[in-house]
């Protein structure tokens, strides 16, 4: 019995590690293009013109940021598993896992919330430029 708990433990081990692995790249990627690039969209240019360019900018990161996101996130199913495993010490490697979520969580909330506020800036631009050609036509109609 005690010998089946070390192979098991071995074994969470070495699934932690490859995990770790993953995480750390995510993680890496996250500090060092996500959160940057995230800044960089917190000032939107004034110009409907500008602002769509920002907006294709954007949806080119959103795809490489949100497949960082799955493969983090995929990777912590994956660890699930080690809620089956109380028997087995695995309190510091749980501590690093928090550590990652909490970083993913935050950084796909992140992301989430200016894929948000880069649309609805876009459709306001939109709608506010239609009033603005609607207003000058009225005024060339009234000054005919």
């Amino acid at each position: 019995m005690l010998s089946n708990k070390r192979i098991q433990e071995l074994e969470l081990v070495m699934e932690f590690e490859k995990v770790e692995e993953c995480f750390k790249e995510v993680s890496s990627w996250i500090e060092n293009v996500g959160r940057k690039r995230l800044k960089e969209t917190i000032n939107l240019d004034d110009s409907l013109e500008m602002l769509l360019q920002a907006q294709k900018q954007f949806k080119e990161f959103d795809l490489v940021a949100s497949e960082y996101c799955r493969r983090g996130q995929e990777a912590l199913k994956k660890m699930n598993q080690w809620e089956d495993f109380s028997f087995v010490d695995v309190h510091s490697y749980r501590a690093k896992l928090q550590t990652y979520e909490d970083q993913l969580e935050e950084f796909c909330t992140q992301l989430d919330e200016t894929r948000h506020r880069v649309c609805e800036t876009v459709r306001l631009y939109e709608f506010f430029d239609k009033v603005r050609q609607g207003i000058c036509c009225t005024e060339e109609g009234v000054k005919s």
